[in-house]
């Protein structure tokens, strides 16, 4: 191959280590890891970060009620997130922590860039900042005495060193206008627009009333702002400050940053301002998903409704989750989490239409082909099906492609699911049962035809489902090292004759009682 391999990286925002995981956690988890696996099986080189944040005055207040060392805290905090990674089968190849040496002096190099670009200058601040947000917020922003999202807020007067946020105003305004595609959903893409239009006011980021934070560079009585010091950790994943790094040359600027909502600010107007003021590249893509409700209602930890990923792995198996997650809304907008919708959606789209299809097309060929992959006949019929499966119209796997990198998962799996209803409706006007009688050649090919489709069903679930994807392709005897993208093609059809293990269900239904 002369072309150099082309390269993703992906990142989760850095987990608050203040948080014990939870439903929304794992969310945007799964759409990263989900991506993650879609590069690698498109041939790309991935680096899938995710990990923790572990600064700031919040987790050295909740260090101090536990009783102990904010260092020891973080270690045994930072551990529930490397645990839900492995509930949720993260195919992460990084976590990182920002109290690691590499974090520390990445994040001093960049404070020195800002630095040297004449853009922090040492001043007071005087105002209000809310704790749990680890934020500032302007007397015209409370509400009722309180911050926006609710949260206490507490005055603060102390001195601190400034970033010149108001110089990147229009500069920034000018990037959103030269790409379009740098903050997605649309929706918030114009309500950051909206945000640096109403002007821009420099940046505290300096603290000097506490302690557990990275100092600053030159001045050890402050530390760095905790939003500064864990916005530079996708850099310091990519080998910074070693610009000249091998992985920094493949992986920066990263392709995407996935956050929440609530987020967003800081990922789409301090994050580049900052990055501009580096002259370092900018991430190509921040995308900003919605919130989750349970059976209706806002998660909280005072209503109890808090769903926490291991109990749902539990409950409801890994895989199924994951498909629910990404399934059940247009990823960018707000979800309802249900126990019906749950076991609907299961039910519906992988028992009944995939599993049912495996099923009943495994079971058949078991039984009336020896176990083995039948012959095909390359009927009308048969081709115009395989069409649609085996991304011979050059466009399906690039409808996919497209859709993935604007993070349109529930299209993607729309689009399988189509598949796979077609391949139902085709077992039943074929009647294979019938062709056996009066034309074995006949039922051969349709259960050819329709195994082929559930392989190329199996390959392109993957990165949702790879568990259940993974049992599917083993009932098909697909080699581990034919189930990439590629090999989607007619040329990797199943070769006839091949012997196939004995079928067995691979989505169970949920009554509604379990669930």
């Amino acid at each position: 191959m002369g072309m150099a391999q082309k390269t993703y990286y992906i990142t989760t925002p850095i987990y608050y280590v203040n948080d014990k995981p939870h439903l929304g956690h794992a969310y945007t988890s799964v759409a990263c890891d989900v991506l993650a696996r879609f590069m690698r099986l498109d041939g790309r080189r991935v680096k899938f970060l995710t990990g923790t944040d572990e600064h700031g005055q919040k987790v050295e207040k909740s260090a101090a009620n536990a009783g102990m060392p904010p260092q020891q805290f973080t270690d045994e905090v930072s551990e529930h997130f490397r645990h839900m990674a492995s509930v949720l089968g993260l195919s992460n190849d990084d976590f990182i922590r920002t109290t690691e040496p590499r974090h520390i002096k990445a994040a001093q190099a960049l404070w020195q860039r800002l630095d040297a670009a004449g853009d922090i200058y040492l001043g007071g601040y005087a105002g209000w900042y809310s704790v749990r947000d680890e934020a500032f917020y302007q007397e015209s922003e409370l509400v009722n005495g309180k911050a926006p999202t609710g949260a206490e807020v507490e005055w603060v007067e102390e001195p601190s060193y400034f970033f010149k946020l108001s110089a990147y105003q229009e500069k920034l305004l000018k990037f959103y206008d030269e790409n379009p595609g740098a903050i997605l959903p649309e929706s918030r893409r114009n309500e950051v627009i909206s945000f640096v239009k109403g002007g821009l006011r420099d940046l505290s980021i300096s603290r000097t009333t506490f302690t557990w934070g990275i100092p600053v560079p030159g001045d050890e009585k402050h530390i760095m702002y905790v939003w500064l010091d864990a916005l530079t950790n996708y850099l310091t994943a990519a080998g910074f400050p070693d610009t000249d790094s091998p992985d920094y040359n493949s992986f920066w600027p990263a392709d995407l940053h996935m956050v929440g909502k609530d987020i967003l600010r800081f990922h789409a107007v301090y994050w580049p301002a900052f990055l501009m003021s580096a002259n370092l590249p900018l991430p190509r893509r921040v995308f900003a998903h919605g919130w989750w409700t349970i059976e209706g209602e806002k998660m909280s930890k005072s209503l109890g409704n808090v769903v926490a990923p291991d109990h749902l792995v539990e409950k409801y198996g890994l895989d199924q989750t994951r498909y629910f997650l990404l399934r059940e809304v247009p990823f960018g907008q707000d979800g309802n989490f249900s126990r019906q919708a749950m076991a609907e959606r299961i039910n519906s789209d992988l028992a009944n239409n995939i599993g049912n299809l495996a099923q009943r097309t495994l079971s058949m060929i078991a039984k009336h082909c020896g176990g083995r992959v039948p012959t095909p006949l390359h009927r009308p019929q048969d081709n115009e099906l395989l069409e649609k499966a085996q991304v011979t119209r050059p466009t399906s796997l690039d409808d996919a492609r497209e859709q993935m990198l604007r993070c349109k998962f529930h299209e993607v799996l729309q689009a399988i699911l189509a598949m796979s209803s077609a391949a139902n409706e085709f077992i039943d006007r074929e009647a294979p049962w019938t062709q056996k009688k009066t034309d074995p050649a006949a039922m051969e090919a349709t259960l050819h035809t329709l195994a082929e489709v559930i392989r190329c069903i199996g390959i392109m679930l993957q990165p949702f489902v790879p568990d259940s994807a993974d049992k599917l392709l083993n009932q098909l005897a697909v080699g581990k090292d034919a189930r990439s993208f590629e090999h989607l093609k007619p040329e990797h059809a199943l070769q006839p004759g091949t012997e196939l293990p004995r079928p067995e269900g691979i989505f169970p239904r949920i009554t509604l009682e379990a669930a």
